[in-house]
């Protein structure tokens, strides 16, 4: 096979990354929700070390990456990929794929990256692991950029706040007034690590509602659980978060204590809002990027037509970003 490949190509039909060395690629596995079966291990082993250069990066989208791939290895490559696309983007996220052999046949959106969620950790209120499986089927094989975090509550270890499109898993709590004996557990705990939204009054517990983030910490503290997460899974989401060599900045609130439902019926639409801005051409552009240049307004009315909210759902009506600046070094001199 010539060098002289489309590696722009390449990449977009199979998440391929131009190397350093001439002639070598990069191969990155997708994992949504960062969790695999072990077995697959193997398979990226024999990947790494038949065609590979012996060596595995974790990168930091969870995502299993083989560096030093040869162009005239990539179908090769692609066949032996099959266990991953068979047993992950197959069988568990449920997409449906012509040729499990073909390897990926879409860069897609990025990779989409949870923390451990309920499955494991038991500060977390929703199982992050299957929400990306879930979702999956919105980012892949589709061609426009998209980087999606999922973390299941507002601590927030997989830094949902820094995505174009972050989903955090929060709880309503139910309050069982007879089960609090006012020892202030729960008061304490959330003065420390949460909100700051419980009280004592007359010997029991109280909350300020408008307050509260539903992050489940009372849960957790109550020796008497009178503090509950009612079992409804609702999502709050932040958006537009962006690393960047321009302007980066957190993501703010726009929408909170919405269900996996309305969750979907925005992915659907912002996709078709990216198809527009960017004129059918799919360019790497931050979904915050995109935002600036339609204005929030005209976001909002895109990505929101015809969904149907939960009555508990509620949507910013404004959002005030708040960026850093690299260029000129504005708030810096020599020392």
């Amino acid at each position: 096979m010539s060098l002289d490949i489309d590696i722009i190509k390449t990449r977009a039909n199979g998440d391929y990354r131009l190397s350093k060395v001439r002639g070598e690629c990069m191969i990155s596995v997708r994992i949504p929700g960062g969790i695999m079966p072990a077995y697959l291990l193997s398979t990226a082993q024999h990947i790494a070390e038949t065609f590979g250069n012996g060596v595995i990066h974790l990168t930091t989208r969870q995502k299993l990456a083989m560096p030093g791939i040869k162009y005239q290895d990539i179908p090769a490559v692609n066949k032996a990929l099959a266990p991953f696309i068979e047993d992950i983007t197959v069988a568990s996220c449920g997409i449906d794929v012509e040729d499990t052999k073909a390897g990926y046949q879409s860069i897609g959106g990025r990779n989409i990256v949870a923390c451990q969620g309920s499955q494991i950790c038991q500060k977390a209120n929703t199982d992050t692991t299957g929400l990306a499986q879930r979702l999956e089927h919105h980012v892949y094989p589709q061609p426009y950029h998209l980087k999606l975090v999922l973390a299941g509550c507002p601590n927030d270890c997989a830094k949902a706040n820094m995505a174009d499109f972050g989903i955090l898993g929060i709880a309503q709590i139910d309050f069982k007034s007879e089960r609090c004996i006012g020892c202030g557990a729960c008061v304490k705990v959330c003065s420390q690590h949460a909100a700051n939204c419980l009280s004592i009054k007359h010997g029991k517990a109280t909350k300020e509602v408008s307050k509260c983030i539903g992050c489940g910490e009372c849960v957790l503290a109550c020796p008497t659980l009178a503090w509950q997460r009612n079992p409804k899974q609702l999502y709050m989401v932040k958006l537009g978060g962006r690393t960047s060599k321009r302007t980066p900045r957190v993501g703010k609130l726009f929408l909170n204590w919405v269900t996996e439902d309305v969750i979907h019926q925005v992915l659907n639409n912002l996709f078709a809002f990216e198809k527009e801005i960017l004129e059918e051409t799919p360019v790497y552009m931050h979904m915050g990027h995109l935002i600036d240049k339609a204005g929030y307004h005209a976001f909002k009315d895109r990505v929101l037509r015809d969904v149907t909210f939960n009555e508990e759902a509620h949507v910013a009506e404004r959002l005030y970003w708040a960026e850093d600046e690299y260029v000129a070094n504005l708030h810096v001199k020599p020392a």
